[in-house]
């Protein structure tokens, strides 16, 4: 729907200066109400599961990454620069919440550890994700300086450490007023969505990419999804997790967050490179969606042997 919108009525000029405002209020906003959110007692909590935290942490920010970096390299020579970064950047990305969750309690995973894995990869993504990207694919690939690291601080970790600090006066106002935190992040997403894809569309996505290079793009996106969900379960075993701890590894070491990512984006790359950037990263989140749900359900439906 964002993209659609985007497609028809890009902003543009003083209008996307406009909407990138909003954007950042409402991200600043949303990581405000997610540090009220998830008690300290939860990160505490979730900090003692380190045979599952620890690996997991590992294979999101090192495998995944070096997955997305690989198939950055692939793509150089066959898509467009921006395209290509945009491989790279969802590799460092940290795991979605709200659906690694759900699709985790469908399939009869551990669903306290999904919660808590899921936010810790998140509060994670937001030290690491940008100066993992710089350093995989080199400062060039995107202005990680002073200005881009300090706008990271300002938007996202300022507020998530202010809720954290103000729990005691507004985390029941939270807990009362559920939606409120998922309606944020919806808005948020749809809005850096809505600001990036605007100015991809300005530059012409819709012709920059052949038929064939969206072939390429899919391939390399089901290559990806290949060995996020088989890699994940086959370390999970490895690790001797029990059978529900080894399904919420996989959904939360596969899944990559739009909600980190879009605004990450647009800090990193401004809106100019963004749209495009962000193009690998909204059809992986798309198939990670479309593979989640029968997976999940052939998972609760055939439980197998606990190990």
């Amino acid at each position: 729907m964002t993209i659609a919108l985007a497609t028809v009525l890009p902003a543009t000029g003083v209008g996307r200066e406009i909407a990138q405002g909003i954007s950042n209020l409402a991200i600043f906003l949303l990581f405000f109400l997610n540090g009220l959110r998830l008690s300290r007692a939860d990160v505490l909590r979730g900090l003692g599961h380190g045979r599952f935290l620890l690996p997991l942490a590992a294979w999101c920010f090192g495998a995944m990454a070096a997955a997305g970096m690989a198939l950055s390299h692939l793509a150089d020579a066959r898509l467009p620069e921006e395209i290509a970064i945009g491989f790279l950047f969802l590799g460092t990305l940290a795991s979605t919440v709200q659906s690694a969750t759900a699709y985790s309690s469908l399939a009869g995973g551990n669903v306290a550890a999904s919660v808590v894995a899921a936010a810790l990869l998140n509060i994670l993504g937001v030290f690491l994700t940008a100066p993992l990207f710089a350093l995989l694919g080199g400062f060039a690939a995107a202005e990680v300086g002073v200005g881009a690291l300090g706008k990271i601080l300002a938007l996202l970790v300022l507020p998530f450490v202010l809720g954290q600090a103000l729990q005691g006066v507004g985390r029941a106002f939270v807990a009362r007023h559920a939606s409120v935190v998922t309606w944020m992040d919806r808005l948020a997403i749809a809005i850096a969505v809505y600001v990036a894809f605007s100015a991809a569309v300005e530059q012409g996505i819709w012709q920059t990419l052949s038929i064939a290079q969206w072939a390429v793009v899919s391939v390399f996106l089901a290559a990806m999804l290949a060995f996020a969900f088989g890699g994940g379960w086959h370390l999970a075993r490895l690790l001797r997790l029990d059978r529900p701890m080894r399904i919420s590894f996989m959904f939360a070491g596969a899944h990559k967050s739009v909600v980190s990512g879009a605004p990450i984006a647009l800090i990193l790359f401004g809106a100019e490179r963004a749209g495009l950037i962000l193009v690998p990263l909204l059809a992986y989140h798309l198939l990670q969606l479309i593979v989640s749900a029968p997976l999940a359900t052939r998972l609760a439906r055939y439980p197998g042997p606990e190990r």
